[in-house]
Formats: C-alpha cells, structure tokens, sequence
C-alpha cells in the first residue's frame, strides 16, 4: 500500500512539473526558426500540403515536448531495429479537448522521406482503444481495428494528475509482435502482418498536445 502510495505521488509530482513548465515551453517554440527541431529528428506530416512547420516539437527534460496541426511522424532516422527487440515509450496527454484523435509508436520504418515511405503503427486514443495500422505509400491498411482495453488510462479517468500517462510498447519477436499498454499485453499478431524492421519513432495525429518522456529501443 505505501509503495502505491509513492507511486501515485511521484504521478502527480511529474504531472504537475510538466503542467508547469509546458505552457511556457510551448510559447518558446512559437518563436523558433522554421522547422527547428530536437537535435537529429525530422518530422514528415501525412498530407504533403500540409507543413511540418505546423508541428510544434521542442526539447523539454525529461524528454520532448509536442503539438500537432497535422498528423504527423517524428523520428530520428538513426533511431532503428531489426531482428528481435521492444521499443517503448511513455505519454502523458493534456487535455484534447473534444478530440478522439490517437497516438503512439510507428516501427518497420523504410524510405520515410519518399513517397514509397512504409511502416507499421500502435496507437491509443482518449477514450480507451488502440489501434494497429500498416502504411505502404499513400496506402493504409488496419491490422487490427479500434479495440477497447481497460489498461488503456482515458482523458477521463485521468484522476487528480490532469493528465493521462500511458506507457506504449511493442515487443517484436521471432513469430510474432505483441502489443502493451501500461505492462498489459492488449494484442499480438504474426510478424509477417506488419512491418518489423527499420526505423522507430512516433506517429502522432491531428491537434494534440504531448509530452514524450523517452523512446527506448531494446534487444530482445
């Protein structure tokens, strides 16, 4: 009991330092040259038309900070895996105001600066559901469609930090990659049905507001 009572304020503790210090964060990178992002990332939105100016990303410890226009992909092209390995990450979600839009970990990664751009994609949203996708060019395909998980935490039941934390992973192995949500397996699926080795990074869609604490790659 005491230790999920320190666990639940040092929540709180992070949540309140990253309310805190993000509103002045944000103001900062409005007055950012164009397209001035944490060292080694680029960013590529969804639709050519619209600039990955519109995204704001900026460096802010513990990890980076971020808010969209337009749906977008943010990466490090040094940042891949291949063969067996886990990536994961940890969110927290300020408030979407009445949008259900996702996020989460792409993986599988390949000519991502070109219109053959491809990779796999695990997200969440607000309100409970992950979804797993797979892009080949201009072309998505659902892998496995919206699916409720109660270890998914939503924007309402956020509870006093006054914002939604959720640590994503993806687990890559031999045969299959399997998916989690809080140290949850919530899906599994044959490696042949995504794309497993390339580059890692996030994919993050319309109008959100994120921090991003850490994107970790690791062998299996």
């Amino acid at each position: 009991m005491k230790l999920e009572m320190k666990e639940k304020t040092h929540m709180r503790n992070v949540a309140c330092m990253l309310l805190m210090i993000a509103l002045p964060t944000l103001a900062a990178a409005q007055d950012q040259p164009k397209a001035e992002f944490p060292p080694g990332f680029i960013v590529r939105t969804d639709n050519p038309g619209e600039p990955a100016t519109d995204v704001a990303f900026v460096t802010m410890s513990p990890g980076w900070h971020l808010t969209t226009g337009p749906a977008a992909i943010l990466y490090n092209p040094s940042n891949g895996a291949s063969g067996e390995y886990r990536v994961e990450t940890e969110t927290f979600l300020f408030d979407p105001g009445s949008r259900n839009e996702a996020y989460g970990i792409f993986f599988g990664g390949k000519e991502l600066t070109g219109a053959a751009q491809s990779y796999s994609y695990f997200m969440i949203r607000r309100s409970g559901e992950f979804l797993l996708k797979r892009r080949s060019g201009d072309e998505f395909s659902v892998v496995t469609d919206w699916t409720a998980h109660p270890a998914i935490i939503t924007w309402d039941g956020k509870g006093e930090a006054g914002t939604a934390k959720n640590i994503m992973a993806v687990e890559v192995g031999a045969e299959r990659v399997r998916f989690f949500v809080n140290g949850q397996e919530v899906g599994s699926v044959a490696r042949s049905a995504v794309d497993a080795d390339g580059v890692v990074g996030l994919r993050v869609n319309h109008s959100l507001n994120l921090h991003v604490t850490r994107l970790d790659v690791l062998p299996r």
